[in-house]
C-alpha cells in the first residue's frame, strides 16, 4: 500500500536533524534532494539489476549499441553498472565514501549529470569531513521508496514537497524558483479547456513544453492535472532552465516520475533553443518577471534581423530591461501548426508586457502582430500577492492558433482580482 506522501516526506524531513548545526537549513536541500533521488533510483533499478549487470559483462567491449541495450534490460530511460546499491554500501563501513562515489559514476550519462549538478562528490565530502556520510547512507538505506511501495506519482509529489519545503527555507529566492500551485492549476485547466480531445480520448498523446521550468512545477502539476482529468491521457514533458540547481532538481523529478530525461535541457532559451525544430500541443511559462536580457543581445538582435519572422522574434524586440515579451514570442514559435491540431498557450506575466512601450515601439508591434494573427485568446487578471515576496499584478494570457469559431477575432479579459 502506498504510503502517504506527507508521511514520506517527514520521514525525508526527519534526516534533516541528523544535519541541523552542521548545515544551514538553507543547503538541507542540497543533501537531502540527492540523497531521496539516488535511494529512489536504486530502488526503481532493484528488479532488474543482475540482467543489466550481466548484459554489461557480456558487451561492455563491444563500445556501440551498448547504451541502448543496457535501458532495455533495464526498462527505464537510466541504467547503473555498478554491483553497488546503497544497502550495499553499508557493509564496507571503512570505504562508504569511494563506494558511493563510484556507484553514482556508474549511472546512465542522464542520471549522472543530475548528481554532477547537485555537486554531489562535494557533498559527499563534507559530510565525511562532518562524519555524517555513514548515518545519511544508512537511514535512506533503510526507506522503502520502491515503486510498488510509492508509485510514481506518489514519490512525484514527495520530491515537489520537499522542493517547496526548501524554497521557503531559503526565502529570499523563493519567488524565482516557485509558481504557486493555483496558478499553475489555472493555467493548465484552460489550456485543456480548449482541447476536447485531450479531456475525453482514451490514450490520447500530448506533448507541453516550458522554456524556464525552474524545477519543474509546471509541468509536473500539468501531467497530474491532464491524468486527473483523463486517466489515459500521456502527457510528454519537455522543458530548458538555466540554473544549475533548478535544472538537476527538474531532471530527478522528470527520472522520479517515469518522464525522459532527455526533454529537460540546460541553458539559456533566448540564445541556446534546446528544442530548435520541435513544435508543441501546449506551451506553458512563468519567466522571470522584468529581467533584462543585456546578456543576449547580440543573439536576439541578429536573429531578429537576420532571420525576420522566420526566425522567434520576427513583430520586434521589447526593451533591453524587460525580456518577458521574448520568451512569448519564442513560445509562440513553438506552437503546432494549425494544420497539425494546433497549439495553446498559457503565461504568466506582469503587466509590463501589457501596458509597456507607446505606439511604434517594439513593445507595441508584438502586441500588434499577436492581435492581427487573432492569437489571443484570454487574458487573466489574477489576485495580488499571490507570488511569493511580490505584490504586483499579474496576468495569465492564453493563446490559441486555432480558435473555435465563436471566439475568431475576440479578446476575453476575464478579471480575478477578487477572486
Amino acid at each position: 500500500m502506498a504510503q502517504n506522501f506527507t508521511e514520506l516526506a517527514n520521514f525525508i524531513w526527519s534526516v534533516a536533524d541528523l544535519l541541523r548545526g552542521d548545515y544551514k537549513q538553507a543547503d538541507y536541500g542540497k543533501i537531502i534532494l540527492p540523497f531521496t533521488l539516488l535511494r529512489r533510483l536504486d530502488c526503481v533499478l532493484e528488479g532488474t539489476k543482475d540482467a543489466v549487470l550481466k548484459e554489461y559483462e557480456a558487451h561492455k567491449h563491444s563500445g556501440a549499441g551498448l547504451d541502448h541495450r543496457l535501458k532495455r534490460k533495464s526498462a527505464q530511460a537510466f541504467y547503473n553498472t555498478s554491483p553497488f546499491t546503497l544497502p550495499g554500501l553499508l557493509d564496507d563501513q571503512k570505504h562508504v565514501r569511494q563506494n558511493l562515489i563510484a556507484y553514482v559514476g556508474d549511472f546512465s550519462e542522464d542520471a549522472r549529470d543530475v548528481f554532477e549538478r547537485f555537486k554531489f562528490t562535494e557533498r559527499v565530502a563534507e559530510l565525511e569531513d562532518k562524519d555524517l556520510l555513514f548515518q545519511l547512507v544508512q537511514k535512506f538505506a533503510n526507506v522503502d521508496l520502491h515503486p510498488d511501495a510509492v508509485p510514481n506519482e506518489t514519490m512525484g509529489l514527495v520530491f515537489e514537497e520537499l522542493i517547496r519545503k526548501f524554497a521557503e527555507a531559503s526565502n529570499e529566492t523563493a519567488g524565482e524558483h516557485f509558481t504557486p500551485r493555483e496558478v499553475i492549476q489555472l493555467i493548465v485547466h484552460c489550456l485543456f479547456a480548449g482541447d476536447d480531445e485531450a479531456l475525453s480520448k482514451p490514450g490520447v498523446v500530448r506533448s507541453m513544453y516550458d522554456p524556464t521550468a525552474g524545477t519543474g512545477g509546471i509541468l509536473s502539476v500539468g501531467e497530474a492535472v491532464a491524468r486527473s482529468i483523463n486517466s489515459s491521457a500521456i502527457i510528454k514533458l519537455f522543458g530548458q532552465e538555466l540554473n544549475d540547481e533548478s535544472y538537476a532538481i527538474c531532471k530527478a523529478d522528470m527520472l522520479i516520475k517515469g518522464q525522459d530525461p532527455k526533454n529537460i535541457v540546460r541553458g539559456n532559451t533566448l540564445s541556446a533553443d534546446g528544442f530548435p525544430n520541435d513544435k508543441f500541443d501546449y506551451g506553458a511559462a512563468n519567466p522571470p518577471f522584468g529581467v533584462d536580457w543585456k546578456k543576449v543581445l547580440d543573439f536576439v538582435k541578429s536573429e531578429h534581423e537576420k532571420r525576420g519572422f522566420a526566425g522567434r522574434f520576427g513583430p520586434g524586440l521589447p526593451r533591453v530591461s524587460d525580456g518577458s515579451l521574448l520568451f512569448l514570442m519564442h513560445l509562440i514559435s513553438k506552437m503546432r501548426p494549425k494544420e497539425d491540431g494546433g497549439g495553446r498557450i498559457g503565461i504568466v506575466l506582469n503587466g509590463s508586457p501589457l501596458f509597456t512601450g507607446d505606439a511604434g515601439s517594439g513593445e507595441s508591434e508584438i502586441r500588434r502582430w499577436i492581435l492581427e494573427n487573432d492569437l489571443l485568446e484570454a487574458i487573466i487578471a489574477l489576485p495580488n500577492d499571490l507570488f511569493y515576496n511580490t505584490g504586483i499584478a499579474t496576468y495569465i494570457w492564453i493563446l490559441d492558433n486555432d480558435k473555435k469559431a465563436d471566439r475568431k477575432g475576440k479578446v476575453q479579459l476575464i478579471d480575478a482580482t477578487r477572486m
